[in-house]
């Protein structure tokens, strides 16, 4: 499975990872590392996290409180839509939707 990801999902990536950094010397790569092995999971299994809606799922990270909204686009893409805080608004994300 191949997937892309929104530029603004790219965006708060690096800015979870900065904050981290910033915090703890290292967190930011373990906050990276956690989200890599979270796709990860997701490209193995994607239709095995919760549903949202009929294309939207999310997986939530096992160490961080984040958790990566996507949409499957077909059977070999997917889009990752937000690197989600679980404290944000809720559906912030939907105009990212394509």
């Amino acid at each position: 499975m191949n997937f892309i990801i929104h530029p603004e999902a790219e965006a708060e990536f690096y800015d979870a990872v900065a904050f981290f950094e910033l915090r703890v010397e290292g967190l930011g790569k373990d906050f990276a590392r956690e989200v890599f092995s979270t796709i990860d999971r997701i490209l193995n299994m994607p239709y095995a996290w919760s549903s949202m809606s009929e294309s939207i799922h999310r997986c939530l990270c096992k160490r961080f409180p984040y958790s990566i909204i996507y949409e499957i686009l077909d059977d070999e893409n997917l889009a990752i839509l937000a690197i989600a805080h679980s404290s944000r608004e809720p559906n912030y994300w939907k105009h990212r939707l394509a």
